[in-house]
């Protein structure tokens, strides 16, 4: 049997983002039960037309991780009620079609959203704006359970790293979740 793999994206570049720390936690609780890979994508360029095609090498590099991908796990940030503005061009570039005969390659895939805020609200606001777009995109979207965790800053320790307290029982919940979800679309 095939190993499931999961593509993260994390909506922000920051090397030590709390959304990163999360996606690292995610990936320790999935252990060896699949393959568990950020997608680097700070090299793609702004979404524009004219150079679609052909498409970049970044764009290309991620375009075939994706679709690669079994599930693909958002990791997002709040800004000003939003998601990302890296997430957004990333996710224009992967919702072009690649060619006249290969549509794009999120249609389909099983996705789950998670994120960390230090706000009180977490980003429940955003992470509602990205299931609108990947909804529109044909994503097959986990919506039970998303985990939005509040207030960061009561879950770090003295060196500014996650250690996700009270949090870490959803987190679990949502990885037994996901690759629940991911192995039924599978079969």
């Amino acid at each position: 049997m095939k190993k499931i793999k999961i593509v993260a994206v994390v909506g922000s570049l920051r090397k030590e983002s709390y959304n990163r720390q999360l996606a690292l936690a995610a990936k320790e609780i999935i252990g060896d039960r699949a393959d568990f890979e950020l997608l680097e994508y700070q090299d793609v360029p702004l979404m524009n037309q004219d150079i679609e095609y052909p498409a970049p090498e970044a764009v290309k590099r991620v375009r075939n991780e994706v679709k690669s991908a079994d599930g693909i796990w958002f990791f997002i940030p709040e800004y000003n009620h939003f998601f990302s503005g890296v997430l957004k061009n990333l996710i224009d570039w992967l919702s072009r079609p690649i060619s006249d005969q290969e549509r794009q390659v999120l249609a389909g895939k099983p996705a789950a959203i998670s994120g960390i805020s230090p706000s009180m609200i977490g980003t429940s606001i955003a992470q509602d704006h990205l299931v609108t777009l990947i909804s529109l995109l044909n994503m097959d979207v986990m919506n039970v359970p998303r985990l939005t965790i509040p207030n960061v800053m009561q879950q770090l320790d003295s060196d500014n790293k996650l250690t996700l307290k009270e949090s870490y029982p959803y987190l679990e919940k949502q990885v037994n979740s996901f690759l629940s979800f991911i192995t039924k679309r599978n079969q």
